[in-house]
């Protein structure tokens, strides 16, 4: 009697998980539009804009050189032991200021306050 029952559960429980399936069958769907072109302004790729990335070891330290239409602007340096480091020309004149992780070197103070 008890299996009889449950089968009966069972198959009521598949019938209402099966029923939002059924009512699926529509035919007043429409296709979706065509993607439109892209506007005539928007300027075509330019690969001569991608950077070129240079990858040299040197002495334990890995080097990447960026550069875009064969200007060095950027330098990684990625030593052995320690935190990476960025080389950065800025004004585009050869000058190259160093940053730590995307700021500008910060001078911190390490004054000892107390101790205990």
């Amino acid at each position: 009697m008890r299996r009889l029952q449950a089968l009966r559960s069972a198959l009521l429980l598949l019938a209402l998980a099966a029923a939002p399936a059924i009512g699926q069958n529509r035919t007043d769907l429409q296709p979706l539009p065509a993607v439109p072109p892209p506007p005539p302004e928007m300027a075509p790729f330019d690969a001569s804009l991608e950077p070129e990335v240079t990858i040299k070891k040197r002495e334990g330290d890995t080097v990447e050189e960026h550069r875009i239409n064969g200007k060095l602007y950027r330098i990684k340096v990625t030593p052995e032991h320690g935190v990476p480091y960025y080389l950065t020309d800025r004004q585009g004149d050869g000058n190259f200021t160093q940053e730590t992780m995307g700021t500008p070197d910060v001078s911190v103070p390490t004054w000892v306050i107390g101790t205990f």
